[in-house]
């Protein structure tokens, strides 16, 4: 009897730790989810600006087409990522590099960098920029955070049983959209 006792007791142990780390993953997901959907929020705000920039800039800067298609193009694959978060990062990403460029061609018209609507579209960009870099911050602290739980022991297990997977960081990877703007006057 005792002996049955002891397997029933380990059994009830056992069920507990396993049911603890599957809703620790559960719990993890869900703030790295959260944290993602901050970054979407504010990225939308960004996206949503983007074509009152982009009109702006038209005013001034008709021949740099090339550039305010990227922007207008990394918007639409922004939009059409709907609940894709790889392809929103990649969107995202392009975007940054577009503005950036978008900003170097500002350098070539004082008339347009002296324009107050350009100015409060820039001052507006540059706050919702910082939101993003911090709402980023938080969004890999909760993905190392995450794929560091279901990478260890015990939990390695739980998470193959239910596969859960490691989930990328948010970062650049093109190395291009690394290096600073060369602004030539």
């Amino acid at each position: 009897m005792d002996a049955f006792i002891f397997i029933i007791v380990v059994i009830v142990i056992i069920w507990v730790v396993f049911v603890s780390k599957y809703n620790g993953m559960i719990k993890m997901r869900n703030v790295r989810e959260q944290s993602f959907a901050d970054i979407d929020v504010q990225l939308k705000q960004r996206f949503d600006l983007i074509p009152n920039l982009v009109n702006t800039v038209k005013w001034y800067a008709e021949h740099e087409s090339g550039t305010l298609e990227k922007i207008t193009e990394a918007r639409t694959s922004f939009m059409n990522a709907w609940d894709n978060v790889d392809k929103k990062i990649e969107a995202d990403n392009m975007l940054a590099w577009a503005l950036k460029s978008l900003f170097a061609v500002s350098e070539n018209y004082p008339d347009l960098k002296a324009n107050t609507n350009f100015l409060e579209l820039q001052r507006e960009l540059s706050d919702i920029e910082n939101k993003i870099a911090a709402t980023r911050r938080f969004f890999n602290n909760a993905t190392q955070e995450y794929n560091s739980y279901i990478e260890v022991f015990p939990n390695n297990i739980v998470a193959n049983m239910f596969a859960f997977k490691k989930e990328m960081m948010y970062e650049i990877t093109n190395e291009e959209e690394k290096q600073n703007i060369k602004v030539e006057f």
